[in-house]
C-alpha cells in the first residue's frame, strides 16, 4: 500500500470512530427538541433519579449543562452513576422556550466506573 492510500484510510478510520463517539450537549437537545427528533444521540452525565423496579423504568442524567429523562427497557443504572447513553430522541412540549417532556428512549447505556 502507498504512503497516500495508507495516510487516507487512516484518517477515513479516525473520522468514522470521532463521529461514533460524539456526545450532544443536554443542554443543545432541550433547546431544540425538534431538530433531534426521532435522531439517535449520545449524551453522558450522572444519574440523578431513577423511577422504576428491575429491568424497566426511567431515569434522569445530569451532564452539568441540564437534565433529561431516559426511557429504559434494557435495566436501569443506579442514581450517582456516570453513564453514556445512547438513544432516540423523543419530542415533548415546548412552552416559552422551556422543554417540558422531551426524553431519549434507550438503545443502550454504559456504567463508567
Amino acid at each position: 500500500m502507498t504512503n497516500t492510500k495508507w495516510i487516507c484510510s487512516a484518517i477515513l478510520l479516525s473520522m468514522a470512530a470521532l463521529s461514533g463517539c460524539a456526545t450532544t450537549s443536554i443542554n443543545r437537545i432541550l433547546a431544540d427538541p425538534h431538530r433531534y427528533r426521532n435522531r439517535e444521540v449520545r449524551v453522558e452525565g450522572t444519574v440523578t433519579n431513577v423511577i422504576g423496579a428491575l429491568n424497566a423504568g426511567v431515569y434522569q442524567v445530569d451532564d452539568g449543562t441540564g437534565k433529561i429523562f431516559v426511557v429504559s427497557g434494557r435495566g436501569i443504572p443506579g442514581k450517582g452513576s456516570r453513564v453514556k447513553v445512547n438513544g432516540n430522541v423523543t419530542e415533548g412540549v415546548n412552552i416559552m422556550g422551556k422543554s417540558f417532556g422531551t426524553s431519549i428512549r434507550e438503545r443502550g447505556h454504559k456504567v463508567k466506573f
